[in-house]
C-alpha cells in the first residue's frame, strides 16, 4: 500500500465548510495564518468576507466560497468555480453541521432528517465533489468533523449523535479504501467546544474548551498520521471507557448522571 502524504500548501488549496462560525471559522482562520489558501464555505457570503478582510494581513489568505452543502450541484458548482480561479484542492475539512437538542416530547423526524442533510448529506456531497480529481492525482486529504457525541447514544441528542455516529462509521469505511488511492482520511470529534451551537445548552459542559484551543488541536492533528482527532484528553478517556460498558450499565450510569 502506497504511503499516503499529508499535503502542504505548495500542493493546493484547503477547503473548509461551515467556516462562517465556531470551529470551521477558526480553523480557516488559523490554516491562514500556517500559509494556506483557504476557500472559506458557508451559507452566509457576509460572515465569509469579514472573515477575510479579518485574516487579510496572515501569511495565506481566505478565500470565499458561499455555498449550501445540502445543495450537491451547487457544491459542485463552487468547487468547479474555485478550482478554475485558486487551482487544485488539496485539504478538506468537512466541518458544515448543526444541532437541535430533542425529547421524547419534542422529537420531529422532519428536525432530525434536517440535521442528517446538513452533518451528513453534505460532507457526502462535499466528498464527490472533490473525490474524482483527487484519485486521479493519486493523492488528497480529507477530514470530516463529527463529535464524541457519536460515540454512543446521549439523551436530548437522539437526531445529532445519530448523524455524528454515521460519519465516524462513514470515514471508517471511507479509510479502508482510500488509502490506496493516496488520500489520507481522517476524522475529527471534538467534545464540547464553546461555539453558537453549544450555546444553545442548558445544562453543564464538563471540560468545555475555547474554540481557538480546539482549531489548534484540529490543525496540529491534520499534519500526523493518525486517524482519529480526539479532543480534550481527559474527556476522550472517559468516553471511551463508557464505550466498552455493557449495556445494562451504561444505562444506568448515564441516567445518573444525566437525569435522563
Amino acid at each position: 500500500m502506497p504511503t499516503v502524504a499529508t499535503p502542504t500548501p505548495r500542493e493546493g488549496a484547503a477547503w473548509v465548510t461551515g467556516a462562517s462560525t465556531g470551529i470551521g471559522r477558526a480553523v480557516a482562520a488559523r490554516l491562514a495564518r500556517d500559509g494556506w489558501t483557504v476557500l472559506a464555505s458557508a451559507r452566509s457570503a457576509d460572515k465569509l468576507a469579514t472573515l477575510a478582510d479579518e485574516c487579510a494581513g496572515s501569511k495565506g489568505t481566505i478565500v470565499p466560497l458561499p455555498c449550501d452543502v445540502t445543495d450537491l450541484g451547487g457544491t459542485k458548482a463552487a468547487i468547479a468555480k474555485a478550482k478554475a480561479e485558486t487551482g487544485p484542492i488539496a485539504l478538506a475539512i468537512l466541518n458544515a453541521g448543526t444541532y437541535r437538542p430533542d425529547s421524547l416530547r419534542t422529537f420531529s423526524s422532519t428536525e432530525t432528517i434536517a440535521q442528517f442533510e446538513i452533518n451528513v448529506f453534505g460532507a457526502f456531497h462535499c466528498l464527490e465533489a472533490v473525490l474524482p480529481d483527487w484519485i486521479e492525482a493519486g493523492r488528497g486529504h480529507v477530514a470530516i468533523v463529527s463529535s464524541v457525541a457519536g460515540y454512543r447514544g446521549l439523551p436530548r441528542a437522539m437526531g445529532y449523535g445519530a448523524t455524528k455516529a454515521a460519519l465516524i462509521n462513514f470515514a471508517e469505511s471511507l479509510r479502508l479504501v482510500a488509502e490506496r488511492h493516496g488520500i489520507k482520511v481522517q476524522v475529527i470529534n471534538p467534545g464540547f467546544v464553546r461555539t453558537p451551537l453549544t450555546d444553545k445548552n442548558d445544562f453543564p459542559m464538563p471540560f468545555l474548551v475555547e474554540v481557538e484551543d480546539a482549531a489548534r488541536e484540529i490543525v496540529d492533528g491534520l499534519a500526523s498520521s493518525k486517524f482519529e482527532i480526539a479532543f480534550p484528553g481527559p474527556f476522550v478517556f472517559i468516553l471511551k471507557r463508557l464505550q466498552s460498558l455493557p449495556y445494562p450499565l451504561y444505562f444506568s450510569l448515564i441516567k445518573r448522571q444525566t437525569g435522563a
